[in-house]
């Protein structure tokens, strides 16, 4: 897109600078291009410049707000959520929602591999129900889909990353709609990949330079086929260019930084990347829960918005629910449900012995309650495990 021509009186804060109307060197500018972030900055290019040209693609003026500085309550809406129900109540709904979903992903990816179109109505539909399950209580879709990547019945990534941003927009009280944005988001956006050769998906070596050129090339086709798909909202193919930028402009395909970058594609970056971490090779990194998020934390300010990490992290919480669990007598658990006001005491469900055998029944601990494991000693977490630590499937865990 060619550079917007404007008089230095209409600068308005989240506009991207790229050129003035006089040498870089005649003013005090060290940066040959920049987000405006502050009035200060309007105020010295008044002195200095009559016209600038700005880059319509590098600026997001609805999100002036998310910069550097931006503390949580400029990115938290105002939309106070209450479960609703329990998560015995909300388990067999959320797994219908998730089956659901599953079935439009397989028939997605058949549609774009033979060259049709994907089914928006279905796909809208699906992350609507994703939605009202999460809306209702969160904890169970989560405990579903991270069970069912672990058992190898999730068809794709895709469910647990759309599960996950409609969660923390949650967490973050956006509104409904935008709740339901973020999780059609997080199933589409990387529809592309179905374009790419499953060699380069699947191969467990670092890729070269060719091949990361290839692989990069996923991003515009999702915009490609989410442009071509009726029924979608007309700010999703957009949307889904963006969750591979960094906050600091290192990202790809247009290297935008700072509030260039919508609030919806932050939010993908951040649990894209989580996802990567904790998922299994070849698209993951296989890390425990616990180290991805210190992981995405040493990024706040260079790969993402340092407020949204923070909030992400308070989201996830220490132990995230559906993840596994050792606890201090060497029995292992799976995370079924947080404690919001002591989020180091989750509600466990103990699934085997300090010897590794199954335990059954089940038992069912609410740290918070602090039970006995012996008469001197609570029980309590001794340290977190890979997703995958526990192979049980959820269809018998959960019945």
């Amino acid at each position: 897109m060619e550079l917007k021509e404007i008089p230095v009186g209409e600068l308005k804060l989240g506009m991207y600078v790229s050129k003035l109307d006089r040498p870089w060197t005649e003013t005090p500018f060290v940066f040959q291009g920049f987000i405006l972030r502050s009035e200060k900055q309007i105020d010295v290019i008044k002195k200095y410049c009559s016209l600038v040209y700005v880059d319509p693609e590098k600026e997001d003026l609805s999100e002036a707000g998310v910069h550097a500085g931006a503390s949580a309550a400029t990115i938290r809406g105002t939309t106070v959520y209450k479960d609703s129900a329990t998560l015995d109540a909300e388990l067999p709904r959320a797994r219908s929602a998730i089956a659901d979903t599953t079935n439009v992903l397989r028939q997605i990816s058949h549609d774009v591999q033979v060259g049709g179109t994907v089914d928006g109505a279905k796909v809208r539909q699906a992350a609507s129900d994703i939605t009202e399950s999460v809306v209702r209580n969160p904890d169970a879709a989560t405990l579903l889909v991270q069970m069912q990547e672990k058992s190898g019945e999730s068809f794709s990534r895709a469910v647990h990353v759309s599960v996950t941003m409609s969660i923390f927009g949650r967490f973050l009280q956006l509104p409904r709609e935008s709740i339901e944005q973020l999780g059609l988001l997080g199933l589409l956006r990387d529809a592309g990949k179905l374009k790419l050769p499953t060699a380069l998906l699947e191969k467990r070596e670092p890729l070269s330079a060719e091949e990361m050129a290839l692989y990069q090339t996923h991003v515009d086709h999702s915009v490609e086929i989410l442009t071509k798909t009726p029924g979608l909202p007309n700010e999703l193919p957009g949307l889904a260019s963006l969750h591979h930028e960094h906050f600091d402009g290192s990202g790809y395909p247009r290297c935008l930084r700072g509030v260039a970058i919508a609030l919806p594609g932050m939010i993908a970056a951040i649990v894209d990347a989580f996802d990567t971490l904790v998922a299994p090779p070849p698209q993951g990194r296989h890390m425990s829960p616990s180290n991805a998020l210190n992981v995405i934390y040493k990024g706040r300010g260079s790969l993402f918005q340092p407020a949204l990490v923070e909030q992400f992290i308070q989201c996830v919480g220490v132990y995230p629910v559906g993840s596994a669990v050792e606890l201090n007598t060497g029995e292992t658990g799976i995370v079924i449900a947080q404690n919001a006001l002591r989020r180091l005491q989750p509600r466990v469900m103990v699934v085997k012995d300090a010897k590794g055998y199954e335990k059954r029944p089940y038992t069912m601990l609410d740290l918070a309650k602090e039970p006995k494991a012996t008469p001197d000693e609570i029980y309590r977490i001794r340290r977190t495990l890979e997703y995958d630590a526990i192979k049980d499937d959820p269809k018998e865990l959960f019945l």
